[in-house]
């Protein structure tokens, strides 16, 4: 441990320091500090995040010693943490003509006009505080990234972040907090390449492969990820957010007998987790075993009685036992909680026709597709339920007037094709089913069923045969 001439530590001085203005404060006395004690003091309720005390302390001293530069740049941060930036800059363009050259001042100045949103003017700063200190540039583009970092302002952050990797290519953090910003921007493929190379160094960072996880999630890049998210588990077995990524991609993938095992283990880290309880729920309904299903929404249910999802859940199951009464009641519930959700709106409509009651399904399958008007399952269905009710020429304005306003939407160009088979109008089938084929031609697998072969004409059959849909 280093020690001065007098035998005393810094981290002695610290305390005495600290105590003896904390002395003054308990006492309501008032104590003569030194310049160096009070950096001391100020430095310590920083770094320990009390911006309280750390202005108390910074006020008292620039009354104290008014003309130190050094202080009033400490009080010019303590006021930049209390979110005062306006206040701070204030102070920075005092001694900015006062120490021109001293760089943290511009590092300061900078950080003010970040937090006033001129990244342009912050960003003249940084550069300026670089030219004023060769000695210390690594330091300094450390402190400007730190700002960025902290203000998210990621995208500014990483040319100069690559400096510091250049200058500092021993520092491996480096290299993390440079993926983490280009992941914060998108630019997944450079993420993934940093990420790499800090992986290469840091191997045991389960934080770096899971980061990778998400980013092999989001570019849809499925085994990757869950290879990521194996290795972070490998490294830590209590990375529980590792543990949900993988059991909700498995989930996705409808590899639902996979997905179980990895959300049981989760439940014992997380066993209050209602959302993971749910789709453990959702994984044994799919699997068929509906009694284990049931317990499960019950319990999500019995830990967040007002989440919507296990409702849902329970509905499902009722409706695909037949229990349709039962199905509208949690239905009914779920769509309470939840008046947002269009899978709830077009469940509910499907219990309601399930029931016979024609009017209430239309209505729920309306209110479906205004919250989502992409929702093909609903437009399929609205337009078997239309065709088998025979009310296909008093849909044919209803579906005009929505195309109207929502423009080219698959469904929408579906069912008005089919219809306007139906009703012998081949021309207008022909244009509204070229434009749906146009948009998604895979889709009209799913339509295929109100396109009877009988009401095709030759134009149409070829325009199938064109875009290689089978019919």
């Amino acid at each position: 441990m280093e020690e001065d001439k007098f035998g005393f530590s810094y981290e002695e001085e610290v305390k005495h320091a600290v105590q003896k203005f904390e002395k003054m404060k308990k006492n309501n006395e008032s104590y003569f500090f030194d310049v160096i004690e009070f950096e001391t003091i100020i430095d310590y309720y920083i770094e320990s995040n009390n911006s309280l005390k750390a202005f108390e302390a910074a006020t008292l001293a620039t009354n104290q010693h008014p003309n130190s530069v050094s202080i009033q740049l400490r009080k010019a941060r303590v006021l930049l943490d209390k979110g005062k930036a306006v206040e701070a800059l204030r102070i920075l363009k005092m001694l900015e003509s006062i120490e021109p050259g001293n760089h943290e001042i511009y590092i300061a100045k900078g950080t003010a006009l970040g937090m006033l949103g001129d990244i342009q003017g912050a960003k003249k700063m940084f550069d300026y505080s670089l030219t004023l200190d060769s000695d210390d540039v690594e330091n300094i583009l450390f402190s400007i990234t730190s700002v960025l970092q902290n203000l998210n302002y990621y995208e500014h952050l990483i040319p100069y972040m690559l400096k510091l990797v250049e200058m500092e290519p021993e520092f491996n953090a480096h290299l993390y907090d440079l993926a983490y910003a280009y992941e914060k921007i998108d630019d997944f493929q450079n993420s993934i390449i940093f990420y790499q190379k800090y992986l290469e160094e840091e191997p045991f960072s389960d934080s770096a492969w899971y980061n990778l996880g998400i980013i092999y999630n989001k570019l849809e890049l499925y085994e990757k990820a869950m290879e990521a998210y194996d290795f972070a588990l490998a490294i830590n077995s209590q990375n529980t957010f590792a543990l949900f990524n993988k059991g909700n991609i498995l989930s996705n993938l409808e590899r639902y007998a996979e997905a179980i095992p990895v959300y049981h283990e989760y439940l014992e880290n997380e066993p209050d987790n209602f959302e993971a309880m749910t789709y453990l729920a959702e994984c044994y309904e799919k699997t068929d075993e509906v009694i284990i299903a049931r317990k499960y929404y019950q319990e999500a249910i019995d830990l967040a009685p007002d989440f919507a999802d296990p409702w849902l859940g329970l509905g499902v199951i009722a409706l695909k036992t037949g229990n349709l009464d039962e199905s509208l009641i949690f239905f009914r519930k779920a769509i309470r909680l939840d008046d947002e959700n269009p899978e709830i709106w077009y469940l509910l409509g499907k219990a309601h026709y399930a029931k016979g009651e024609k009017k209430s399904a239309l209505r729920c399958f309306r209110e479906a597709l205004k919250l989502d008007v992409y929702y093909d399952e609903v437009w399929c269905d609205l337009g078997s339920i239309i065709i088998a009710e025979g009310f296909t020429m008093k849909a044919i304005p209803y579906l005009e007037h929505a195309y109207k306003i929502t423009g080219d939407v698959p469904g929408i160009n579906y069912l008005l094709a089919s219809f306007y088979l139906h009703a012998g109008n081949d021309e207008k089938a022909f244009t509204h089913l070229s434009l749906a084929i146009n948009i998604d031609k895979d889709l009209f697998s799913d339509f295929e069923d109100i396109f009877p072969p009988k009401l095709l004409t030759r134009k149409i059959k070829k325009l199938l045969k064109e875009f290689n849909v089978n019919n």
